[in-house]
């Protein structure tokens, strides 16, 4: 009995399982569309390669703000010299401390020391020109970022249509199906009545078949357009997604410019990140400039711990100048005139591959619309067709292996239309990606 009750248990959650996984959600390209923005996971990277590269401009802030700090030192010192001075700082010296004896082997002194130090860099020449290239990286990231997003509702566009056409391939086959189980019984109906041979028979139940397999194949398109989606949106939910509107032919007026815009904002951020090169071999070169920095400290000292009965300050600026550190800063200028150079030739040749591009992409658009006219007047013919052909083997005017290859053409031809369709939004979409 336990083992039966078992088996129930199982079989009703496998049914809530398999319930769960074939759920149908209606779902618009609106919907997709926001999100994909809360949620796509490359979205999200994007800004936190902006945010690093803001972080990163952040500490230039260093050329201006001074650095301070604060510590506090214990010691015990015999060291004649440390201990002498110890003492001059703690305003404790007296007549015995000269003592030529006390000079040589002076007794354990404690010496406990507070220090407030700030230096203030006053000229650095070589840090304005880092904080410059900081801030055109930022501002690259920023435009990637921007492009990135651009990017991504260019594929949910994509991925939308895919969904649409998958659905569409499905009511084709799915009705291909119904004519070809309808043949199937004129033909056992005939077959019976002496009007078919067997063989005429056996070629309609292959065709049929051959009808169930592919309706097999556009389910799984249909899951896998669903998980792509689900996947921009990083929902990993194991749902069946459907669109609320089907594949239809996107009418608008496109003008397209012949020339690439380096105002596209993926190109804009390469010639930043080339300024960034740019800016930064300068600021190698500027490391051969001296550097001014101011200074300054305040400083508590006593025997006792955290105690301050003495005091003192030292104020002062430093001009400082590394003549020569080998040959370390004449390589690193050379290396960063190189990465200048070859961000120069990068940019110029992204710029190149996207003009390539945008000239494919024009054919491409222009080839998809010339196909999609003949893809129609094709389906209309072949559907003509087989409407005669289905009509004289009704009246036994026609024979079987006809009137399945009329079928058959009849399902491609629609399938081909409508992925012609999808070329056809494809290429405009892909074109005003490409201008936007």
């Amino acid at each position: 009995m336990k083992n039966n009750i078992g088996i129930l248990t199982l079989s009703f959650l496998s049914f809530i399982s398999i319930t769960k996984a074939q759920e149908v959600i209606q779902i618009s390209k609106a919907t997709v569309l926001e999100s994909v923005s809360n949620n796509n996971q490359s979205i999200k990277i994007s800004k936190e390669d902006f945010n690093l590269a803001r972080a990163d401009y952040r500490q230039t802030n260093a050329i201006f703000l001074p650095n301070i700090a604060v510590s506090h030192t214990g010691m015990a010192i015999t060291n004649p010299i440390m201990a002498f001075g110890s003492k001059l700082n703690q305003e404790i010296l007296t007549v015995n401390d000269f003592n030529p004896s006390s000079l040589n082997n002076p007794e354990q002194t404690q010496n406990f020391a507070t220090r407030i130090e700030v230096k203030q860099p006053l000229i650095n020449m070589d840090g304005f020109y880092q904080r410059k290239a900081a801030k055109n990286n930022m501002e690259a990231m920023s435009l990637q970022t921007k492009r990135t997003t651009d990017y991504l509702v260019f594929e949910v566009d994509k991925a939308y249509m895919q969904l649409q056409l998958a659905y569409k391939a499905l009511d084709v086959i799915e009705k291909a199906l119904l004519a070809a189980e309808s043949n199937k019984a004129l033909a056992d109906n005939s077959f019976k009545q002496g009007y078919l041979q067997q063989a005429d028979v056996l070629a309609v139940e292959v065709r049929v078949t051959e009808v169930k397999n592919q309706l097999q194949t556009a389910k799984s398109n249909v899951e896998n357009a669903s998980n792509y989606l689900s996947f921009l949106m990083n929902d990993y939910e194991n749902a069946i997604l459907k669109p609320t509107d089907s594949l239809t032919i996107n009418a608008t007026d496109l003008v397209v410019a012949s020339q690439i815009s380096t105002e596209r904002s993926d190109i804009k951020a390469m010639q930043l990140a080339s300024n960034a090169y740019e800016t930064l071999h300068k600021a190698d070169n500027m490391t051969f400039l001296p550097t001014l920095n101011a200074f300054g400290s305040y400083e508590l000292y006593d025997d006792q711990a955290f105690q301050g009965d003495a005091s003192g300050y030292v104020v002062g600026a430093q001009l400082s100048w590394t003549l020569l550190d080998g040959t370390k800063r004449f390589g690193k200028a050379q290396k960063s005139k190189a990465e200048f150079e070859k961000s120069k030739l990068q940019y110029e040749q992204y710029v190149s591959q996207s003009q390539l591009e945008l000239n494919k992409a024009k054919r491409l658009f222009m080839d998809a619309e010339n196909k999609l006219k003949l893809s129609k007047l094709a389906m209309e013919q072949s559907h003509e067709s087989l409407r005669i052909r289905t009509n004289r083997f009704e009246q036994g005017l026609e024979k079987t292996s006809d009137l399945l290859t009329t079928e058959t053409q009849f399902a491609q031809k629609q399938l081909e239309y409508y992925q012609t369709i999808f070329e056809y939004n494809y290429a405009q979409a892909y074109l005003k990606f490409l201008t936007k």
